[in-house]
């Protein structure tokens, strides 16, 4: 299993640098090493990894549900009013209704099969749409009305639907035909109709699931201190929200998958320093989840099968998208403060498929359903269709369509890197401006700039200032820069021009060592710096 493991996870990432690199998703390079490794072509993977591969994949959905709940904002849903619920139901409902009829045409499935396939292939995708989406809100697109959000709580909530239905059905077509349920006075009822009810109870129990163990973590992480650092919280929130999807197999009263959602909005709401620590590690998490989760559906396709379906498949995503998704956003939109180049956003906004289709795609197979290998091959097309598109088309259309406003730092994750310019001269004092940027530095594992702003050339006195420099900032990334010119305002140009992200500069503790010259560049840094600066 180690071996496999390592095919994995290494083949896996660099196929998906290597797509990044040519401008696809790096999912779609994922999904290729799959197929190469998989029993179909090179049959490199062991059978323990295959076996395991329903439980990774539902790990997989769980970490990137958390990441869609620590990222909502509530401010902004508010504002939204209905329209994100309207998001989550309506387009998704009636994608999968019309893929259900579809499918009974092109495939003759029965009705409950075909609303099983919808339930998979109208789920929308939390890898292709949460990232793009929170890279809107950091960049400030559509954010004024709310629109990322709307988007990311209608997809997850969309989603959640869908994996009640999917859980549901795949339960009621694995028992066969049930007998109708005989209720008083001789009447009797289908136990299908039960569904929506079942379904309703599941959504409701699974938002207080999710507010109980958010603030579950919140007395374990912060009040009772059990973690130390935030490695700890993160594994600590990671169990927790296992146990939330495994306990809701063992017990199916409540949705699992809405527990993590909610319990990652409720984070927010509780304690937002603890949720801003969580969301950074959740993303690291997915860094990881993706590459397995992508290889092993790779690893499922069927090739035979997936050519067979590639015209009826394409007709079934056409079917779906342009007449029940469409009509679903148009409904969900009505009434709303969107104009209509916001709504016409959802199209390349809101229409990608991969990570629910990859987690699900297979069971019907696994389950011995009629019709699983049709499902797997249409849900992996899915994928290699709507991916690409989608991760290509949330940045490209994003600048034209929506309108650009002040983002809000603290509803957003920072992945900048961290830079600070360190001012040194030829005084005791630099040695104290190095070691108290390397301090930093290490701290917040940024990087260096040393700035030594030449007045007089003296190669001896810049080769000790650079030898000094490379002791202390011997672990840390650095670039030492020479630069004639006015003292403070190369200082100044230089910060500006690297983006850094705070300056470091010494100042003497005497007063009566202190020059008129060397006062006046730390006074002239304070007063004209763009960014924090440090006085030692």
């Amino acid at each position: 299993m180690l071996i496999s493991t390592i095919w994995i996870l290494g083949m896996g990432f660099f196929a998906g640098q290597f797509a990044r690199r040519l401008g696809a998703p790096p999912l779609i390079g994922m999904i290729l090493v799959g197929v190469i490794l998989g029993p179909e072509v090179g049959n490199r993977l062991e059978s323990g990894i295959l076996a395991a591969a329903d439980d990774l994949r539902t790990l997989a959905v769980m970490i990137i549900l958390m990441k869609a709940g620590l990222g909502l904002d509530r401010d902004k849903l508010a504002e939204q009013g209905t329209v994100a619920l309207r998001l989550g139901i309506l387009p998704a409902i009636l994608e999968a209704g019309a893929i259900a009829i579809a499918s009974v045409f092109l495939f003759q499935f029965d009705l409950l099969t075909g609303l099983l396939l919808g339930c998979i292939i109208a789920a929308e995708s939390p890898a292709v749409i949460v990232p793009g989406m929170l890279r809107l809100k950091r960049l400030g697109w559509g954010v004024k009305k709310g629109i990322p959000d709307a988007i990311l709580t209608g997809s997850a909530l969309s989603d959640v639907v869908l994996l009640l239905g999917f859980s549901l059905l795949l339960n009621f077509l694995q028992q066969g035909e049930l007998e109708r349920i005989i209720l008083p006075w001789g009447l009797s009822l289908n136990p299908l109709l039960l569904l929506p009810f079942q379904a309703i109870i599941q959504v409701v129990l699974g938002i207080v699931a999710g507010y109980l163990a958010a603030q579950l973590l919140v007395s374990l992480l912060e009040r009772q201190s059990w973690s130390k650092n935030s490695v700890q919280d993160v594994l600590i929130a990671a169990v927790v929200a296992a146990i939330a999807v495994i306990a809701a197999r063992q017990f199916p009263y409540f949705s699992g998958y809405l527990a993590v959602m909610s319990m990652g909005f409720f984070l927010i709401e509780l304690d937002a320093p603890l949720a801003r620590r969580l969301r950074n590690g959740f993303n690291t998490l997915w860094i990881v989840a993706e590459i397995v989760l992508f290889v092993l559906m790779g690893a499922s396709i069927q090739l035979r099968v997936l050519g067979e379906m590639l015209l009826p498949g394409l007709t079934i995503l056409a079917v779906g998208l342009l007449i029940g998704r469409t009509i679903g956003w148009t409904l969900s939109t009505a009434g709303s403060n969107w104009n209509w180049q916001e709504k016409l956003f959802l199209l390349p906004g809101n229409s990608a498929k991969a990570t629910v289709q990859a987690a699900l795609g297979a069971l019907p197979l696994a389950y011995g359903i009629e019709g699983g290998e049709i499902i797997l091959a249409i849900a992996a097309l899915a994928i290699l269709v709507t991916a690409p598109l989608g991760a290509w088309a949330i940045p490209t259309f994003a600048p034209k369509l929506l309108q650009k406003g002040e983002v809000d730092p603290t509803k957003v994750t920072v992945n900048a890197r961290t830079l600070f310019l360190a001012a040194v001269d030829s005084s005791v004092g630099a040695m104290e401006v190095l070691k108290q940027t390397a301090d930093l530095a290490r701290r917040s594992h940024g990087e260096a700039i040393v700035l030594y702003v030449v007045t007089e050339d003296d190669p001896e006195e810049i080769q000790g200032i650079q030898e000094m420099t490379q002791g202390v900032l011997a672990d840390i990334r650095h670039r030492f820069i020479t630069e004639k010119g006015e003292v403070v305002e190369t200082i100044l140009a230089r910060s500006q021009a690297h983006s850094v992200t705070a300056i470091v500069i010494g100042k003497s503790p005497n007063p009566e060592e202190e020059g008129a010259a060397v006062g006046s560049v730390y006074q002239g840094v304070l007063a004209g710096s763009r960014v924090p600066v440090l006085v030692v």
